[in-house]
C-alpha cells in the first residue's frame, strides 16, 4: 500500500449493519444524521460511509486498505466486531483484527475512533467479557480512541430496537449519533 498524505476532510466510517442503516433507507441513519451534523459545524469534511451489512473484522480488514488509498481520510471510524462475536469468532482474534485496522490507519495518517460494540448475554458471561475487552485491548494496542458502547441506552429498550432485537430502528438514530459525538467532537 502507498501511503499517500491524509485528507483531514475526509472522514471514513467502516462498519456493518448497524452502520448501513439496516432495516431503514440510508438518509435515516447514523451516518447520514452525522453528515448533516458535520456540515454545519465542520463544513467541508467529506463522510465516506463504507459500511456493509453482515461485515466481519476479517472483511472490514481486507477492504481497509483499499478504501485508505482510495479516500486518504483524516479519521477513521471502525464500527466491526458485532458480528464476530454473533458468530462465536474468539475474541483474541477479534481484537486481533481491530487493532490491525486502527493500526493500518494511524500509519495512513488518520485519527481513530474504535467503537465497542456488546453482544447479548445469552452467549455467556465469560464469552461477552471476553468480547467487550477485546475493544479496549485493541484500541490500547493501537492507540485509536475507544467509544463506548454505541447503542448504549437504545439496546435494551424495545421501543427502539426493530423486531430482531439486533437492529436499532430510525428513531433509534439520532440516540446513537448523540453518543458517538462528544468523543468525535474531541476527535475532529
Amino acid at each position: 500500500m502507498q501511503v499517500l498524505a491524509a485528507q483531514p476532510r475526509t472522514l471514513l466510517v467502516l462498519g456493518d449493519s448497524i452502520s448501513a442503516a439496516y432495516g431503514m433507507s440510508l438518509q435515516e441513519g447514523w451516518v447520514a444524521l452525522l453528515e448533516e451534523k458535520l456540515e454545519q459545524s465542520h463544513p467541508g469534511v467529506r463522510v465516506v460511509n463504507a459500511s456493509i451489512s453482515g461485515e466481519t473484522t476479517g472483511g472490514g480488514l481486507r477492504r481497509l486498505p483499499g478504501l485508505l488509498d482510495e479516500h486518504r481520510p483524516g479519521v477513521v471510524l471502525i464500527e466491526l466486531g458485532g458480528n464476530d462475536g454473533l458468530r462465536g469468532f474468539p475474541p483474541a482474534r477479534i481484537a486481533d483484527n481491530l487493532t490491525s485496522m486502527a493500526s493500518l490507519a494511524r500509519n495512513a495518517g488518520a485519527k481513530v475512533l474504535l467503537l465497542s460494540m456488546e453482544i447479548p448475554p445469552n452467549y455467556g458471561s465469560r464469552y461477552t467479557a471476553a468480547f467487550r475487552d477485546s475493544f479496549r485491548s485493541a484500541a490500547e494496542a493501537s492507540g485509536a480512541r475507544l467509544v463506548p458502547f454505541l447503542l448504549e441506552g437504545v439496546a435494551t429498550d424495545p421501543t427502539l430496537m426493530q423486531a430482531d432485537g439486533i437492529h436499532p430502528t430510525a428513531a433509534a438514530q439520532p440516540r446513537l449519533l448523540a453518543n458517538l459525538l462528544p468523543h468525535l467532537k474531541e476527535t475532529l
